[in-house]
């Protein structure tokens, strides 16, 4: 646990990418065989403090709810990370802007670091950005609703995408993305590390989420 919170600490300092707008956003720093990949935080997760604090949020977590763990539950049993950790701003029309390649690439290394730290069994990518870490994609329901088996630190891994949950899309609101979104949902559900979260959640709130979560690995 010590490594992740002195992980977090440097990643909170971080000023690689002057026309990101901070502060950098992190998860909770709880030692997890699941990993989330966001793409970047909102406007609205900054002064939040934590990812996915908005709408997408409350459909990200509908998701996760309907296969086991509530929103709070899975703040604190999911390590929650993203390609790139600050907000990237707004384009003229109102639409938040898209990282650069050289934004992404400075964020990286904070990702490779959690993968070496955390070694997880199950990585759940949500969105083309952040599915494109690990696998090509071309078209959503091409990766949707499979598991794909990748090589990551040397340790082999199960990556499982999503659909990004944004209100400005379609795409998992009708076929075949409703379908897809489902069975992707289902992999994830029978996955062994995601049946263990779901059996520490089931333990119940005897012990702090840091000892539950030292557990995990």
């Amino acid at each position: 646990m010590s490594r992740i919170l002195a992980h977090q600490k440097t990643m909170r300092a971080c000023k690689l990418c002057p026309d990101m707008l901070g502060p950098v956003v992190v998860g909770q720093p709880v030692i997890s065989p699941v990993l989330l990949l966001g793409q970047a935080p909102g406007a609205r997760e900054g002064p939040a403090g934590r990812p996915f604090a908005w709408t997408a949020g409350r459909t990200l977590f509908s998701w996760f709810a309907r296969i086991g763990l509530a929103e709070e539950d899975f703040r604190r049993r999911v390590y929650m990370a993203a390609v790139c950790r600050c907000f990237p701003g707004k384009l003229p029309g109102g639409a938040d802007r898209v990282p650069s390649p050289r934004e992404i690439a400075n964020c990286s290394r904070w990702l490779h670091a959690e993968l070496a730290l955390l070694r997880p069994a199950l990585v759940i990518p949500v969105g083309k950005l952040a599915i494109a870490q690990f696998i090509a994609v071309g078209k959503l329901d091409q990766v949707v609703g499979a598991s794909h088996r990748v090589v990551l630190q040397g340790r082999a891994t199960e990556v499982v995408p999503l659909p990004h949950p944004s209100g400005a899309s379609t795409w998992h609101r009708r076929e075949p993305g409703l379908t897809l979104l489902q069975r992707g949902l289902g992999i994830i559900s029978r996955h062994p590390a995601w049946q263990e979260l779901i059996g520490i959640s089931a333990m119940g709130s005897a012990e702090s989420p840091i000892d539950r979560g030292d557990r995990l690995i």
